[in-house]
């Protein structure tokens, strides 16, 4: 059917840069040869009245405010004005603070829809997408059992200076005749409890399945988000779209060069995303390289592995999950979606958002057993930030506390390419050959 239509339609597009490189190059290479004209690219786009303006109040305020008005909303190129703007410590207060606020709101949720009670001042770490092996929540969720089993390793004292306090947030749905992501979804919900009744490690690590996830859960949880996980096998992802709705509200992403985060990292800037991961150029070289017996796994993988079958996450058996990620060939088998490749470079690049995340200034009215730890770093950043003013004297240097939050504005202002309205202009003008028309 798909080259019917190739041979019958007078225009073929891929949704991302690098998906339509991938439909010329692959897919349909002999058709790209013959009729080249006919290929073309139209990167997806989302609405940012639904996806700012309708769902993140406090962080439309704060845009109409620095940008001087409120055209934003339709002319989203507006929004690259705030990167003037990202040094500006008044902005960047308000910025946090309707971060918080939103955050606060999806506090109340969790516990209402899950019963788990989590602080508003831990890092929000969300991945939220249609439960499937190539978009790889088993490779989040085992970064998560990694950092769990690394803090049952350690002192209290160690746990805190070692590790951001974070919240890691799961939503999604798996097709009802798909068994491996339904055995995704028990394992993340196992993890989630035995992380979430652990008296030693409380507030620093949290683990929440949202259930029935949909637009409307999406619309609270994504203005909460400080970092967004898409982080697809790459070269399966065609584009994506919800990482694009992480950007318009501040979010900061960790992810592979797979669909629009390619075209994301470009806009807000490469030191603005968290890169991990093979390429898409390389994939089929690490499978063959896997299918010949030569690839060595990461002994933390390993590690992984053995902690879940040691039955730390309860009686379940979790054989057929492992078993996938294992062997060198067969069905369902032989990790075919490369966790295990790119593990080592996930967790080393969790580290660096954990740095990152340090970097800003924290609120000293904080929650539970956080708030002197909070209080604390608040008043040495506020000693330290002023020493290098009185003796740096550098108008340059970034008041410490800042980068994250530059970082998040900055992903606001990038996103402004993402807007569907850029989108339906490039069909109508490339493909459908048609015009606005105004109404009166």
């Amino acid at each position: 059917m798909a080259n019917l239509c190739v041979v019958g339609g007078h225009a073929v597009n891929g949704v991302a840069e690098i998906h339509s490189e991938i439909v010329k190059e692959e897919v349909f290479n002999d058709f790209y040869e013959l009729w080249p004209e006919k290929f073309q690219n139209k990167t997806n786009g989302v609405t940012p009245r639904r996806w700012i303006r309708f769902c993140n109040p406090p962080l439309s305020a704060i845009i109409t405010k620095w940008t001087g008005t409120e055209d934003w909303v339709l002319k989203t190129e507006k929004l690259a004005e705030l990167q003037k703007f990202a040094d500006n410590e008044d902005l960047q207060n308000e910025w946090r603070e309707a971060k918080r606020s939103n955050k606060i709101k999806v506090v109340s949720f969790l516990k209402e829809k899950t019963g788990y009670s989590v602080v508003p001042d831990a890092m929000f770490d969300i991945q939220v997408k249609r439960i499937h092996e190539y978009k790889r929540q088993l490779l989040n969720i085992f970064g998560i059992v990694y950092r769990y089993k690394k803090m049952k390793e350690m002192t209290a004292a160690e746990r805190k200076t070692n590790f951001v306090p974070r919240v890691c947030i799961f939503g999604g749905k798996a097709f009802a005749t798909y068994v491996q992501a339904k055995r995704i979804v028990k394992f993340i919900t196992d993890v989630g409890a035995t992380i979430n009744h652990d008296p030693e490690i409380g507030d620093l690590l949290k683990v929440v399945f949202v259930p029935d996830y949909n637009v409307s859960v999406a619309e609270l949880l994504i203005p909460a988000s400080d970092l967004s996980e898409h982080i697809s096998t790459a070269g399966m992802e065609a584009s994506g779209t919800s990482n694009m709705k992480f950007a318009m509200n501040g979010c900061i992403q960790i992810g592979t060069l797979d669909g629009a985060n390619v075209e994301i990292r470009e806009e807000v800037g490469e030191e603005n995303f968290f890169l991990f991961g093979a390429q898409a150029h390389e994939i089929a070289g690490l499978r063959k390289e896997r299918a010949d017996g030569k690839f060595v796994p990461d002994e933390r993988f390993e590690e992984v592995k053995e902690f879940v079958r040691s039955g730390a996450f309860g009686s379940y058996n979790y054989d057929d999950l492992i078993g996938s990620l294992e062997g060198n060939e067969g069905f369902g088998r032989a990790d075919y979606f490369l966790v295990g490749k790119d593990f080592p470079s996930y967790i080393e690049c969790q580290e660096k958002v954990d740095e990152a995340y340090r970097d800003q200034k924290v609120s000293p009215v904080c929650c539970n057993s956080l708030w002197i730890f909070c209080l604390v770093s608040h008043v040495l950043c506020m000693l330290l930030t002023l020493i290098i003013k009185i003796f740096v004297k550098n108008d340059l240097c970034l008041s410490l506390g800042q980068r994250w939050t530059k970082m998040s504005i900055l992903n606001t202002a990038g996103s402004y390419k993402f807007s569907s309205d850029r989108t339906i202009h490039e069909y109508a003008k490339d493909i459908w050959n048609i015009e606005a028309v105004e109404i009166a």
